[in-house]
């Protein structure tokens, strides 16, 4: 893994005795890296990412994990609001969704994993913390999308992905608050601690756990899949 420092001004300090326990993955969502890695460290755009990881599988560093970064935004993540403060920020390149998005390239997917594990090695963040800005932001976010390849993470110890084996122990379909109150149970922000429909959590939970077919519906495959990963989340 190469690593190339690119420091960006835009971080703060973390607040004193806050963990980082919390692992943000997104996409960059604009057309080129370099147009990526300019606005990530402009002190007039305000925003950065701990790391960027390109096509190649490169790793701009761009804050220190000490510190925080301002990659999360308005968010929410096991009733956590201030997801900047206790997490760290990893951008992928990828044009996304508004400029043509496409498949993540084996290095760079490669590249991410490594860097990833290595974060893990040095911070107490649990696999059910390492999530999509999706998945903290829904209401507003789509990445890394429907074509991050989550599963090959979690086989490489990275976060929580249930087979097809461990989904298919799984058939019943609940009604739409008990699934609402199992996405609150794995960290989703659900009514009436976020103010948002439940189709645009249970989009974000597809485009993580159920990329196939991304449509806001609550189906039995839905629900499999969350049990079998709320059974990973907590095997008692």
């Amino acid at each position: 893994m190469e690593l190339v420092d690119r420091r960006s001004p835009n971080f703060d300090p973390r607040p004193a005795g806050t963990p980082i326990d919390i692992l943000v993955l997104h996409y960059t969502g604009m057309r080129t890296a370099e147009e990526a890695l300019v606005r990530l460290c402009d002190p007039e755009a305000k925003v950065s990412s701990h790391y960027t990881v390109d096509e190649e599988g490169r790793v701009y560093r761009h804050v220190d994990e000490s510190k925080r970064a301002r990659h999360a935004g308005v968010s929410w993540w096991a009733g956590e609001r201030d997801v900047n403060s206790r997490s760290i920020g990893i951008e992928i390149v990828n044009p996304g969704h508004e400029f043509g998005y496409l498949p993540f390239p084996e290095p760079q997917i490669a590249a991410v994993i490594q860097l990833a594990r290595d974060i893990l090695e040095r911070h107490p963040i649990p696999p059910h913390r390492v999530v999509g800005h999706s998945d903290v932001a829904p209401a507003r976010k789509m990445d890394p999308g429907e074509l991050f390849p989550w599963d090959a993470l979690a086989e490489n110890g990275v976060g929580l992905y249930p087979t097809d084996a461990q989904v298919a122990e799984f058939v019943t379909l609940a009604s739409q608050t008990t699934f609402a109150s199992m996405l609150a149970s794995y960290g989703y922000g659900v009514s009436p601690d976020i103010d948002i429909p439940l189709s645009t959590v249970v989009t974000a939970f597809q485009r993580h756990f159920r990329p196939e077919r991304v449509d806001g519906i609550i189906d039995a495959d839905c629900e499999a899949r969350l049990r079998a990963l709320l059974r990973l989340f907590n095997p008692e």
